[in-house]
């Protein structure tokens, strides 16, 4: 026989026991549990507020009027006189330890003075002083001239054209070839060393004209820094100093050993015209 519901007193029944239905499950029973779950904690809280004796809620409010008196009054004063020194040593800095209008007036001089006479250093440093009329040479001294390494190999191709290659093996002698090899070589050495001096030389005006225009922006208290800067950028100008001085050295070294050479070369000669005529007397 098949199990029926039936209701005894208003309740159902299932499979012949009570059966109460759980509110949850019943359409919108969540919702109206949540609700009187809130409803109940806010009643709670509320009955506790109203339950604590006077004296206690007089502590609490006491409590927070200590804290705004403190922020207000303490903490207060203490950010004014904050600030009140800070008022008086940026009032120290301006008036007396770096004046403003003394800076101004060095700031001002230092963009007069580039805007008077960078132009006429530019043109002094970047001044063009080919001389040679012919093409071959006009193209050495093109090369010469261009301030760019990259020129480099340009500039040895260059130099045999406008110097000459050496003379094959049988068209002169050892030694000879070998003093015409040693001085072409010190002669491009030169000249690819000042090439590349050149080219540094940009970089050192480019550094100069930058530092330049940082004094002419610079804030007080700054001129530690700059200095630093310049002295670095000297060092750099006395690398590129030594350099030139030592290509300078070499090629003096160069004509001296091939001035020697000539001398012994005499000297040899001399010793040979010596042993013909000795040997010619005695016969």
């Amino acid at each position: 026989m098949k199990n029926e519901n039936l209701k005894i007193g208003g309740d159902p029944l299932l499979n012949g026991a009570p059966y109460q239905a759980d509110p949850a499950s019943e359409p919108g029973g969540t919702r109206r549990m949540a609700r009187w779950r809130w409803a109940g904690a806010g009643t709670l809280i509320a009955a506790l507020a109203l339950a604590l004796p006077a004296p206690a809620q007089s502590g609490i409010f006491s409590v927070f009027g200590e804290l705004f008196g403190t922020i207000q009054n303490e903490m207060g004063l203490a950010l004014s006189e904050i600030n009140q020194v800070s008022q008086e040593v940026q009032q120290l800095y301006q008036q007396t330890v770096w004046p403003l209008a003394l800076v101004n007036q060095a700031r001002g001089f230092v963009a007069n003075s580039i805007n008077t006479y960078r132009g006429y250093m530019t043109q002094v440093f970047s001044l063009s002083s080919n001389s040679a009329t012919l093409a071959s040479p006009q193209q050495l001294e093109t090369i010469l001239h261009s301030r760019q390494s990259a020129q480099i190999p340009a500039l040895q191709a260059s130099f045999t054209t406008n110097y000459g290659a050496l003379p094959a093996v049988n068209t002169a002698s050892p030694q000879d070839r070998v003093m015409m090899d040693i001085d072409d070589a010190l002669g491009q050495q030169s000249l690819k060393t000042t090439l590349i001096a050149a080219q540094g030389q940009d970089a050192i005006l480019a550094t100069a004209n930058q530092m330049e225009n940082q004094v002419a922006l610079s804030s007080p208290g700054s001129a530690p820094f700059l200095t630093a800067q310049a002295q670095v950028a000297n060092l750099r100008c006395q690398a590129f100093m030594q350099k030139m001085l030592a290509a300078e050295l070499r090629q003096e070294a160069g004509r001296i050993a091939h001035d020697n050479v000539l001398v012994k070369r005499k000297a040899a000669a001399a010793g040979a015209i010596n042993n013909l005529v000795t040997g010619t007397l005695g016969r």
